[in-house]
């Protein structure tokens, strides 16, 4: 039996196996029957704890006046208004690394996508003939020994890295904040460095004042010809007309984008229209595998905090005391 009996409001479905947790725990979870910020703050008002997959608002939180604690499926805490959560003394737990190996891997399906050709050859070997479906190979490069750079060397982009490195003999180099955290097999680098050596650029660093719009005209006027760009992180960290710009001009061969500054991407959004650009619908980090990681993870966070337990990745330790007392 639960220590405590208490319901668990979650912004979007859960994958069994966490919501399985909840309830041998003996909580009740409960979900938004549609995605109206009425209905979520509705459920919401009633719960506990509250698991967040979608980015909820100030007042989402203001309306769950029974929250002992927040929990965000993932790691992105750019998904919660932490003012808030401190101002009201709500623990905020997270779930780190949780869907690295999953994004890591989209990093190379990418990479291969965009090198390799594979699905321009097989529409033209289906709707012309064997000779067009080979004339893209001779464009294809292969990756032993080109330069992967790396922005953010946290799970995911330290993840990046060892495939990169270890697995096709690529030089990586790195950067971020704490150069003493670097991997000792990746080169650290100022940003302007980053994008003027490599052949491939990846985004994996968090979204904060710092890094919002990083990524501006000056900074891509230093890429490397050639280069592709890679977003796994977060889409505001684009500027996204200098990217269209850069992207249009050719002075950047590429990108490949998962995250966007707005989200569904908007149906006359200028990327659509590059042919230079392969566009996803920010699901890097979501496999059948990653999924059930995160929704555990997540629950195992939400029962600790409703047990009184403290979690183990809380986001703002400074208010645990405060909610306690």
């Amino acid at each position: 039996m639960p220590l405590v009996k208490a319901i668990v409001a979650a912004t979007d479905p859960l994958h069994p196996a966490g919501q399985a947790l909840l309830e041998s725990a003996g909580f009740a979870v409960r979900v938004p029957s549609g995605p109206s910020a009425g209905e979520l703050a509705r459920v919401v008002a009633s719960a506990d704890a509250l698991i967040v997959r979608s980015k909820v608002t100030a007042e989402i939180v203001e309306a769950g006046t029974r929250l002992r604690g927040i929990v965000r499926h993932g790691a992105g805490l750019d998904f919660i208004p932490m003012d808030r959560a401190n101002a009201l003394a709500i623990p905020v737990a997270y779930v780190p690394g949780a869907n690295a190996e999953s994004v890591a891997e989209y990093v190379f399906a990418a990479v291969f996508a965009v090198m390799r050709r594979l699905e321009r050859a097989d529409g033209a070997m289906r709707a012309q003939s064997w000779a067009a479906a080979r004339e893209p190979a001779s464009r294809a490069r292969e990756l032993r020994g080109r330069t992967l750079g790396v922005i953010g060397l946290g799970h995911i982009g330290r993840r990046v890295a060892e495939i990169g490195h270890f697995g096709f003999a690529m030089k990586v180099i790195g950067h971020q904040r704490r150069r003493d955290a670097m991997p000792g097999f990746v080169t650290p680098a100022d940003r302007q460095t980053v994008f003027s050596e490599s052949d491939f650029i990846v985004l994996a660093c968090p979204l904060t004042e710092e890094t919002r719009h990083f990524v501006n005209a000056p900074l891509l006027s230093h890429v490397r010809k050639g280069a592709w760009l890679i977003n796994v992180a977060r889409g505001a960290l684009i500027e996204e007309a200098a990217l269209v710009a850069a992207l249009s001009a050719g002075s950047l061969a590429g990108a490949v984008l998962d995250v966007f500054a707005e989200q569904p991407l908007p149906d006359d959004h200028p990327y659509r229209a590059l042919p230079n650009v392969l566009l996803t619908p920010h699901f890097a980090g979501l496999t059948a595998d990653s999924l059930e990681r995160l929704s555990c993870g997540a629950c195992e966070e939400a029962i600790r905090i409703l047990k009184g337990e403290r979690p183990l990745h809380l986001a703002n330790p400074e208010i645990w005391e405060r909610r306690r007392r």
